[in-house]
């Protein structure tokens, strides 16, 4: 049985029954397991594109079977999604290897019978794949653009009606792609240009960032925890779009900052150096290990001024009343924008739950004004791409909250300021991940 192909189904099982994130899956896995680096990547390919295509190859499957999928057995259904991400998107792997491994399997985790199913149904859809051809034609544009992108037709459909039918393509492809690995310099520890020429010495191939004075964007490079400009605190990894946010906080040294929702810390981080770590940052969030986590990164990257605090973002402006100078508001969110770098969460999200985020949202955004001092800064971000979660839940705060006024937001992103009072980015239009920002101000008195 091969090893990879034993990893590979593990990880699937992993994300599809025991609901673990697939990023985190496969950075365990690759952890544990010896292998070589075209294994590292072969196993990285087979469990994200399985996962990336989950909804699309479980349609698939039900071509070929006579059962519902969900009747069978989970292990056998990772297996059966493995062979069939081979047979139809692998085009390096033969048609033979899929159906033979994936047999192997199917001996490793479960009976005789189970076996001759897996490798009934596989050879079948090697001799038949029209069997399972996609839908096309007049009033199938959407279902067809769903299936062969891997998004849910739920979504699909949605972007349609917000976007139009091309900027849909655009966006889903875009989806697809592998996200290159964005790296912000920890400018407490280090120039930009020290940075590149520490990576190219570690054997990287990097460039400048054209949306952060910060950012790098490393587009070959070797296992990351292995990175010793990683372990010596020369950089976090954070997309460029977010790290826009911290820029239009634009905090100062000595001023305190309250960071809402702040696991896992990459815009706390930011916000630290940008304040030269001068000053005092609390980071608030609901989970004591994700402040662990913020604390962890910030021992790395030589910050002192972060008090992480086990906090509900709702109870932030009782607690710290008419306090802080700059409050950021990084609420939880549909997370829409940023689907590129998690596979698996397309098809983890419902209309229902986006539904309920508003109300919340604009219940974090209420907190945390109060706890803005006069003269104040209040900023609100998300990575997603909803006006409901956005614009809606701004309008809705201002509406309320006369105090407040809204701040020219475009004109503080650092490299590509732009006219708005409100800046979304889209990964279809501006090639980054998607992120909304508007930078609200308190009125002195």
């Amino acid at each position: 049985m091969d090893k990879v192909r034993n990893l590979a189904v593990r990880i699937l099982s992993e994300v599809n029954e025991e609901g673990a994130y697939a990023n985190v899956a496969l950075a365990r896995n690759l952890k544990k397991a010896e292998l070589t680096e075209v294994d590292r990547r072969f196993l990285t390919e087979l469990s994200y594109g399985a996962v990336k295509a989950g909804g699309t190859l479980d349609w698939m499957i039900r071509h070929y079977v006579n059962r519902p999928i969900r009747k069978i057995p989970p292990m056998i259904r990772n297996i059966l999604r493995l062979g069939f991400y081979q047979i139809f998107y692998m085009d390096k792997v033969p048609p033979s290897a899929a159906c033979n491994e994936s047999v192997e399997l199917a001996k490793k985790y479960g009976h005789p019978g189970i076996v001759r199913f897996v490798n009934a149904v596989l050879r079948a859809a090697v001799r038949a794949p029209e069997k399972c051809a996609f839908p096309s034609g007049k009033g199938h544009a959407t279902e067809e653009l769903a299936l062969r992108s891997f998004h849910p037709q739920w979504l699909v459909r949605r972007w349609v009606k917000m976007f139009g039918y091309d900027a849909t393509c655009a966006l889903c492809t875009f989806d697809n792609e592998d996200a290159v690995l964005s790296l912000r310099t920890n400018t407490l520890k280090t120039t930009r240009e020290e940075l590149l020429s520490a990576l190219a010495s570690e054997g990287s191939v990097a460039e400048v960032s054209r949306w952060a004075p910060e950012g790098v964007l490393c587009r070959s490079h070797g296992a990351l925890g292995a990175m010793a400009s990683l372990q010596e605190g020369f950089f976090q990894v954070q997309d460029e779009s977010s790290m826009q946010v911290a820029h239009v906080v634009a905090p100062q040294p000595g001023e305190f900052i309250i960071d809402c929702c702040s696991a896992p810390g990459g815009k706390t981080t930011h916000l630290a150096a940008l304040m030269k770590n001068q000053g005092r940052i609390v980071a608030g969030d609901i989970y004591e290990h994700k402040l662990a986590k913020i604390e962890e990164n910030a021992a790395r990257l030589g910050i002192s001024i972060i008090d992480t605090e086990l906090l509900d973002a709702r109870d932030v402006g009782h607690r710290f009343k008419s306090q802080a100078d700059r409050v950021l508001v990084d609420a939880p969110c549909s997370g829409l924008g940023v689907l590129r770098r998690k596979p698996d969460a397309r098809w983890k999200k419902d209309e229902a739950a986006i539904a309920k985020l508003p109300q919340l949202q604009l219940d974090i955004l209420t907190s945390a004004a109060a706890a803005v001092r006069p003269g104040g800064v209040l900023v609100y971000s998300t990575c997603t791409i909803e006006r409901a979660e956005n614009e809606e839940v701004v309008e809705a705060f201002l509406a309320t909250h006369p105090e407040f006024f809204l701040a020219e937001t475009g004109s503080f992103l650092p490299t590509q300021p732009r006219v708005g009072s409100m800046v979304q980015l889209y990964p279809q239009v501006d090639g980054t991940d998607g992120f909304f920002i508007a930078r609200m101000e308190r009125k002195q008195q």
